[in-house]
């Protein structure tokens, strides 16, 4: 691995990218505007880390429409169509009226039970 010195120099050499990263020069640059050495090494070492890490797992932009696609199509297919919703209300209706035909049978056998009927 590749890593500055406390003078921005290069202490050592890792295979690099397709494009170049000028340690010495961001060193340079980020000590001439106003940070201390320790600081600008630190920052300018992070950044090529960043730069020379594997970014081969992260998500592109079409992975992320592909996903999207993938989602939007499945939840579709989950959510209930008006047809649906119109089955649901008949069943709710055949209950309740089967509930009230129930309530007013015992009822009756209520009044039948003391007499009343």
């Amino acid at each position: 691995r590749d890593t500055l010195n406390a003078t921005g120099r290069s202490r050592g050499s890792l295979a690099m990218n397709a494009a170049t990263f000028d340690t010495h020069a961001a060193v340079t640059a980020l000590r001439d505007a106003g940070l201390d050495e320790a600081p600008a090494v630190a920052i300018v070492n992070t950044v090529r880390d960043a730069a020379a890490a594997d970014h081969s797992d992260l998500a592109t932009k079409a992975d992320i429409k592909a996903d999207l696609a993938t989602l939007e199509t499945r939840l579709r297919a989950d959510l209930a169509t008006k047809e649906d919703i119109a089955a649901v209300r008949a069943e709710l209706a055949t209950i309740r009226w089967t509930i009230g035909l129930l309530a007013a049978f015992m009822f009756a056998i209520g009044l039948r039970v003391f007499g009343l009927l």
